[in-house]
């Protein structure tokens, strides 16, 4: 190697000491002060200590529903939908990565050119063929870590596109067993509707009997039938209801409404809710919440682009390099004496671009101090939605004991009123008064029960349970993610193929 070629190796070797450098702030992970305690953590069906809900929908002991959520985890079309995110995260984090390497790109010209005769090029020969083949490299030294700060910004985003394909999931088996419960609330609803049908029919028989035997006058029966008819009218709404329960399942398995009608038609019994549920502290949403762990990563990818917006301020250093044939005949292309050789560094540094890299790095803090303010307000938001649903779990159950109390006793009440107007101590307008408030307490109770189970649905959905807590690969190929994932690749209706995440 001759002298002159190594004039530049001074300048490779300061360029790798300088690559072990990066530009921008190291992420730090942020922290909120929340309290030890949930406010609701003494009442009665609260417990606290360390939560598990890893698939609490089992929990529940309706194999029909378990069967409903995972048949949507294989087919939801927004499951599916996240899951494609994922994967255009991934590749896009291959782009970053992609980034620390040489390019390669392989040419071929072929020129034909004439010169004009009125100029000097033109004196000597007025046309000419040039065919060239070769390679031509690049390799850009990452002197500044500004490369290796847009693989950390990717690979926060890759993180946070696995967290946000956790929160539909978590989601969906949410919206799944709600509206499940939905379905036998208004099945149950309508069980007690038509019961207290019958009943009043009964009555309305009882009166128009002492009618022709001329104890009671036509007021009585008119009343007794406004009782039946009234109570009759909230069956049909509770049928809507009812469909609309099942198509909402149908479409959140990813199929055509009333494509369940069948298989979930008929009286079933509701989940019960567990007598305890523990709640662990709030300090376990930052560890259990899709949502909160996909902030605090975009946090961290905004923070990462601080250094790749710092890099451009900084000299750029690339490598070229070329290696070919060029000829004026095709004849002489692969001759020894054809061969092209370059090879060298390139440095470019802007010097003055009116502040336009400068104001993109205070852009790009603006941006990263906003994604802190989201983390820090999706903190405060789940633990309002978390104490919000404790609240509401507990005082529902409150409010169902003295429902069924209510109900018990308002029973009761119907059998002595008609006691005591057979034998004509009392008038029938008390029978009728007792029969409105049975039917009404009897909804009432059987809209409670639902209310909470619905409540206890929605405290494991604001706990982040369902799934396990473990972080997302960030390294491993799609392949590898695929094979910690179910992927159902059956289409449905003609669409795109199905994912759906074994996310325990």
């Amino acid at each position: 190697m001759k002298p002159q070629q190594l004039n530049f190796l001074p300048a490779l070797v300061m360029a790798a000491f300088l690559s072990a450098c990066s530009v921008g702030p190291d992420y730090q992970a942020p922290t909120l002060a929340v309290g030890d305690a949930w406010s609701e953590v003494s009442a009665p069906g609260l417990q606290a200590g360390n939560a598990d809900h890893i698939a609490w929908w089992e929990r529940l002991g309706d194999p029909k529903l378990s069967e409903l959520v995972e048949r949507a985890l294989l087919r939801n079309h927004d499951l599916r939908e996240a899951f494609l995110r994922l994967e255009e995260a991934r590749a896009l984090r291959g782009v970053a990565r992609g980034e620390r390497w040489p390019s390669l790109d392989a040419r071929a010209d072929y020129e034909h050119r004439e010169e004009s005769e009125n100029t000097p090029f033109g004196a000597f020969s007025s046309s000419t063929d040039i065919h060239s083949l070769g390679l031509d490299a690049a390799w850009e030294l990452d002197l500044w870590g500004r490369v290796r700060r847009s693989v950390e910004a990717a690979d926060g985003d890759l993180a946070a596109s696995q967290e946000d394909l956790r929160a539909v999931a978590v989601a969906l088996v949410a919206e799944v067993a709600q509206a499940y419960v939905d379905l036998v609330s208004f099945e149950r609803r309508l069980a007690v509707a038509r019961t207290n049908v019958e009943l009043q029919v009964d009555t309305l028989r009882l009166v128009r009997a002492r009618q022709d035997a001329g104890l009671v006058g036509e007021r009585d029966v008119a009343q007794a039938a406004t009782n039946v008819e009234s109570t009759r009218s909230r069956v049909p709404a509770l049928e809507a209801g009812a469909r609309a329960a099942t198509h909402r399942l149908a479409v959140l398995l990813g199929l055509p409404p009333g494509s369940l009608d069948g298989e979930l038609s008929g009286e079933r019994a509701l989940p019960p809710a567990p007598l305890e549920v523990v709640v662990g502290v709030p300090a376990d949403l930052l560890r259990r919440r899709p949502d909160v762990r996909a902030a605090e990563r975009r946090y961290g990818a905004e923070v990462a682009r601080i250094g790749v917006a710092e890099g451009d301020r900084y000299p750029r250093l690339t490598l070229l390099g070329t290696l070919g044939l060029a000829s004026d005949g095709i004849e002489d292309l692969f001759e020894s004496d054809s061969r092209v050789l370059g090879i060298g560094p390139s440095v470019r540094w802007n010097l003055f671009d009116g502040g336009r890299l400068r104001q993109r790095v205070a852009a790009q803090e603006a941006r990263s101090e906003a994604a802190l303010v989201n983390w820090e307000r999706t903190v405060l938001l789940a633990i309002e939605e978390a104490e919000n649903a404790m609240t509401s779990f507990v005082r529902e159950q409150a409010r169902r004991g003295a429902l069924e109390r209510a109900a018990n006793q308002a029973r009761r009440a119907v059998e002595l009123a008609q006691t005591q107007y057979q034998e004509g101590i009392s008038d029938f307008q008390t029978v009728l008064d007792s029969e409105r408030t049975v039917a009404g307490l009897e909804d009432e109770l059987a809209t409670s029960d639902a209310a909470v189970t619905g409540h206890l649905i929605q405290l494991y959905r604001a706990l982040g349970g369902g799934f396990g807590p473990e972080e997302p690969p960030t390294d491993e190929p799609v392949a590898a993610a695929r094979a910690s994932t179910r992927f159902d690749a059956t289409p449905i209706g003609g669409g795109a193929p199905g994912a759906a995440v074994a996310l325990r």
